[in-house]
Order: C-alpha cells, then sequence, then structure tokens
C-alpha cells in the first residue's frame, strides 16, 4: 500500500482537476487539506491494525486514505456518485476499502458491522456537513449499531451544543441525547483554511465515546426523548407548557405538574434548565403512572 498523499493540496487540487469536479452545496462538500488535523483524527481514533471502520462522507478520500493506512477494514459510504470514480483512482491502492455509493440514512449499518466485524463495536469517522450531523448521529445511536466511538469533524458550534450543560443558550435536545448514549470530548479546532474549499464558519472535531449503559435509568427512552424534544421547541415557554401543547405526549396540565412536584421541581421550570437525570426522572414518573392507572 502506498502512503496517504490526498492531505497535501497541491495533491488535493491535482486530483480535482484531473477530474473536472464541481463542488456540490446540497452535500455541503468541504475536502480537509491539512495532514495535523487529519493526523490528530486518526490519532484521537486510537485505529489499531485489528479495527474495523466506518466513515461517513469520504469526499475524494482524503481521511480514507490514513483510515486505511491505521484499520484493518475500512467501510465508506459516500452520497455524492459524482465522487465515486475519484475514490475507485484514489483509494487505487489500497485493498482493504469498501465505497458504498448510497445515502448513509438508508444504509443499514448494523447489518455490515455484523456481517464484516462479528457484531463487535466499531469505529466512525466522518466529516459531516451541518445539515446532516443530528440525523447521522442519532441514526447510528438509535439503531443500536455496535459503536465504541464516534470522531467527527463539525461546524464548530454543533460540537459544542453536544458537549454543553443545563442553562447554557447552546444546551438543547441534541446535548441531551448525546450525552444519553456517550461521552462527548473535544479534540480539535479547526479553522476554515484548513479545508478546500473554505467554510465560512469554523469547525471542530469532537469524539462521542459510546457509554457500555446509559448513565440514567429510562422506563421508556422513547417517551424521555419526546419529553425532551417538546420541551426544546419552545424554548421561551415553561416545561409545563411546552409538555401540554406535544400532540405526541398527549399529556394534560395536572399530570405534568403532578410529575413535576413529585420530582421536586418548580412548576415554572423551563425544559433547558433540566438535566438528563431530571428528564428520565420526569419520564419514570409519568410511565409508572400511567401503568398503575391503566
Amino acid at each position: 500500500m502506498t502512503k496517504p498523499y490526498l492531505g497535501d493540496p497541491k495533491n488535493t487540487i491535482e486530483i480535482l482537476k484531473k477530474y473536472d469536479f464541481v463542488f456540490q452545496k446540497r452535500f455541503g462538500q468541504n475536502f480537509l487539506i491539512d495532514t495535523h488535523v487529519l493526523d490528530k483524527i486518526i490519532r484521537a481514533s486510537d485505529i489499531q491494525k485489528s479495527d474495523f471502520v466506518l466513515e461517513i462522507g469520504p469526499g475524494i478520500g482524503t481521511m480514507t486514505q490514513y483510515l486505511a493506512d491505521a484499520a484493518r477494514e475500512v467501510v465508506a459510504v459516500e452520497i455524492d456518485k459524482s465522487l465515486i470514480p475519484i475514490l475507485k483512482d484514489t483509494l487505487s491502492s489500497y485493498s482493504n476499502v469498501t465505497v458504498i455509493n448510497e445515502d448513509v440514512l438508508k444504509v443499514d449499518i448494523r447489518k455490515i458491522a455484523e456481517e464484516r466485524n462479528e457484531g463487535k463495536p466499531i469505529k466512525v469517522v466522518a466529516n459531516l456537513p451541518y445539515y446532516i450531523t443530528t440525523p447521522i448521529i442519532m441514526g447510528l445511536f438509535e439503531k443500536k449499531v455496535p459503536i465504541e466511538s464516534i470522531t467527527i469533524m463539525v461546524q464548530k458550534e454543533v460540537a459544542d451544543r453536544m458537549k454543553v450543560g443545563p442553562g447554557t443558550k447552546d444546551y438543547g435536545a441534541l446535548s441531551l441525547a448525546v450525552q444519553y448514549y456517550a461521552e462527548p470530548k473535544m479534540i480539535a479546532n479547526v479553522p476554515s483554511n484548513c479545508f478546500m474549499p473554505r467554510p465560512k464558519v469554523g469547525s471542530a472535531v469532537i469524539q462521542l465515546l459510546r457509554h457500555e449503559k446509559p448513565p440514567v435509568e429510562v422506563d421508556d427512552e422513547s417517551q424521555m426523548f419526546a419529553m425532551i424534544r417538546a420541551s426544546f421547541n419552545q424554548r421561551r415557554k415553561t416545561l409545563v407548557n411546552g409538555l401540554k401543547n406535544s400532540r405526541e405526549l398527549n399529556l394534560q396540565k395536572e399530570e405534568i405538574e403532578e410529575a413535576l412536584t413529585a420530582c421536586g421541581l418548580s412548576l415554572n421550570v423551563r425544559g433547558e434548565m433540566l438535566t438528563l437525570k431530571e428528564f428520565s426522572d420526569l419520564s419514570n414518573f409519568l410511565v409508572r403512572k400511567r401503568n398503575v392507572s391503566t
């Protein structure tokens, strides 16, 4: 296998010109052209020769070359069919890479992990555009894909949102969902000059280390997350009003107030002030109360 060479901007420009590649705004394409950042991602991912790695959005194969050099096997999922000929070229020296030309949200990643890695936890690495970050991350967690870690490049403000706690402006449904499934750890801030073309916003690499088991016990995950979504849909409203207005939950004001009182929370509290534990306690109280009355 040849050594990775696409981290060099000169080589990136050369391959793009060779194929007359046109960047697609709808796919949020920004290719990494900084070898220091690439090395940081590989180190943070702790990729070993025995590892199976899923890469989402390989682009022209820059990160893929680094991953293939470090891992046992890489499966890269790329939605843009115009990149497939380029990937065949840039990854031709790597026999341990499979490229799937598909929307990752439609790919059965769990099945791939079971077939290619005997169901053992896989490592995920990705450079994700802003518009698709949350659906991809939550899809991996909610579909029970066996994952050890997810190391991703995302918009800086999205990375901040994943790791903050209650009472901050960035705290929201994504913060709670990520922290329920994993421990977020910031790896590096990445300025826009590390990409081609340059994005208008800063980026960051964040790693999500999957919890062996969630930090809180929840009787009904779907109900808890429905409550979290409802409480942040209208941030300025009290939690009582947010939950009462949710068609998904179908809760009465009286039962919400009873649950808040039982959990030691103010009737005027807003969702943004609640910890993950408080959301789980609230959800469990409502679930158990309804189970008793049915």
